[in-house]
């Protein structure tokens, strides 16, 4: 009979007049995935901070195995086998893939650096993530997302962890590292490990794991064992309602050509890339990691200054620079939310309104209090929930900072929206809001590129599939005419 590795009993933390968690209790059995679910800012980052020593709760215990945890820190955690995998990517983007997975702990002789050995080791592991071809000493920083994530998970397998928790790892990776990962972590069940597993995508949730625990504005809304309950169920203990519709239909008819696309290419990717997209439509990307799907993006946008090739948007040229593109009407939202999508540190209103302040500016002087009705009015149509629009944006959950995000483009007054990844790292319930909102903007004539590694998103949102491979544009076909085994044959297709 398997062993509790892990015990959480009757944690409690609140944060000045927020009660984030109230009585909360798990258990990580050894052998068996434990699956902890919840909307954003249902309570699950504070348990697992509380779990890997970042923070300290203020009631409740924890046992780690039979014996009484409660680690001083982060380092503390690891050093008895607690290995944690943040959705937020946690890596040093100077230092290099090796430096990023070994640091602290570092193999050396006598003080000197073996770095042949630790080599060893980090190929031993990326060969078991499937990814044996990422090399040691390229830097972090130069890496996609998708790639990035993957030097998380290693830096956490190197150690002999006996719990491991796995925060949402597949948000920016492709069907085929998904596949991988699974594999590695069917593998740690066999060898005994117990593994926490969070997502918002429930069909990875029955696919890998057995048990279940939901969280719901920091309380316990249910737990049992997945087999016994349905994925609607699920959804119900989470919102506290029936989500009818997780991909709503909201009706829209593509009509003239807004934007027009020919012979891009910039110094990497992509390829010589032309299409067209029309007004109303919704126009999804597909691809591996590393196909060449968000740098298109960025060299349509102007954020490559290397790009070739034309843009243009409504009949008119647009020039290789973000300025020029946000002037033609176009917005763009980073797959990268922390780093590039938002500045963490200021506020809900700066964030919203920065990018497009010529409505407030007379004679040098910016009318603050129209600029704040702007913000006022942008959070309440998107339904961005926050205390007002001066709360600093890294302090939202990442639903909402991505509702935010979405609003600056609205607010510059885009046309043609280029939304990258719009709903990695967000819950059903917000995904479900952000899916209607998409399908409102094209209703309105608004115009959608949307680059997404999840293929039901793309397969029921969108009017044409675009599929991208290793910088070329394969296919547009409308998405009635392609089926996902024929998007996945064609990104991988290696003439």
């Amino acid at each position: 009979m398997s062993s509790s590795l892990l015990s959480m009993e009757n944690i409690s933390k609140r944060f000045g007049a927020t009660q984030a968690l109230s009585n909360v209790s798990l258990k990580a059995v050894a052998g068996e995935v434990l699956a902890l679910i919840g909307e954003n800012g249902a309570g699950k980052s504070t348990m697992m901070k509380i779990l890997s020593g970042a923070i300290f709760p203020d009631s409740g215990k924890m046992l780690l195995g039979e014996q009484e945890y409660a680690p001083t820190g982060p380092l503390d955690a690891r050093s008895v086998g607690v290995a944690m995998i943040y959705q937020e990517l946690t890596l040093a983007p100077d230092l290099s893939v090796e430096d990023n997975i070994m640091l602290g702990l570092e193999m050396h002789n006598f003080g000197v650096l073996n770095r042949r050995k630790q080599r060893v080791k980090i190929h031993e592991v990326l060969q078991r993530l499937g990814h044996s071809e990422l090399k040691p000493t390229a830097i972090v920083g130069t890496l996609s997302v998708g790639a990035q994530q993957l030097v998380e998970i290693a830096r956490a397998l190197v150690i002999d962890a006996r719990v491991i928790v796995f925060d949402e790892p597949t948000s920016s990776l492709t069907q085929k590292d998904v596949q991988h990962l699974f594999q590695v972590i069917k593998w740690l069940k066999e060898s005994g490990r117990a593994v926490i597993y969070i997502s918002h995508f429930l069909e990875e949730v029955r696919e890998i794991c057995d048990h279940y625990v939901v969280l719901r504005d920091g309380t316990m809304a249910g737990s049992g064992t997945l087999e016994d309950v349905t994925e609607s169920e699920i959804v119900t203990l989470m919102v506290g309602r029936t989500v009818e519709e997780l991909f709503p239909q909201v009706p829209h008819t593509p009509s003239d050509t807004i934007l027009k696309i020919e012979g891009v290419s910039s110094r990497s990717k992509p390829h010589d890339v032309s299409f067209e997209l029309r007004r109303g439509e919704i126009l999804g990307f597909s691809g591996l990691v590393g196909s060449g799907r968000t740098e298109l993006l960025r060299a349509i946008y102007g954020l490559d200054p290397n790009r070739v090739g034309v843009v243009e948007l409504n009949g008119k040229k647009v020039e290789r620079n973000p300025a020029s593109a946000i002037r033609a009407g176009m917005g763009f939202v980073s797959e990268d939310r922390k780093t590039e999508g938002l500045a963490q540190d200021r506020s809900i209103n700066d964030n919203l309104t920065y990018s497009h302040l010529k409505p407030y500016s007379k004679f040098g002087f910016l009318n603050l209090g129209n600029r704040l009705t702007q913000s006022k009015h942008w959070m309440q149509k998107l339904q961005v929930k926050a205390q007002s629009a001066t709360q600093e944006i890294g302090a939202l959950s990442g639903g909402n900072q991505q509702k935010v995000a979405i609003a600056r483009v609205l607010h510059q007054e885009a046309d043609v929206l280029l939304l990258d990844e719009p709903t990695r790292g967000i819950d059903v319930g917000t995904k479900s809001e952000i899916y209607r909102l998409i399908g409102e903007l094209a209703a309105s004539n608004k115009a959608i590129i949307f680059v997404s590694s999840y293929l039901p998103e793309l397969m029921a949102i969108c009017d044409r599939i675009a599929v991208m491979n290793r910088g070329y544009l394969r296919e547009i076909r409308d998405t009635n005419q392609w089926t996902e085994e024929e998007i996945m044959a064609e990104a991988i297709r290696s003439d």
